[in-house]
């Protein structure tokens, strides 16, 4: 979990700190990648938008990973 905790913020463009987060707030952060707002009467994030989240991360890193590969030749 913690590359994706990592990832989901730097995505949002928010500084990562070497401080442990707490779940709840990296949960939110993955799924405010999704598409979740977080408002203050929204509740919890479903599992589409982590899903979404995660999917979100994935394919930045993947094309992260190419653009490298690409750079490297």
């Amino acid at each position: 979990m913690s590359k994706e905790w990592k990832n989901a913020y730097i995505l949002a463009e928010k500084p990562v700190s070497k401080a442990m987060h707490k779940l709840r707030d990296v949960i939110r952060r993955i799924a405010m990648l999704g598409g979740f707002l977080a408002r203050k009467r929204d509740g919890e994030p479903s599992v589409k938008t982590l899903w979404l989240g995660f999917q979100r991360i994935r394919i930045f890193f993947q094309g992260l990973g190419h653009m490298r590969k690409i750079h490297a030749k």
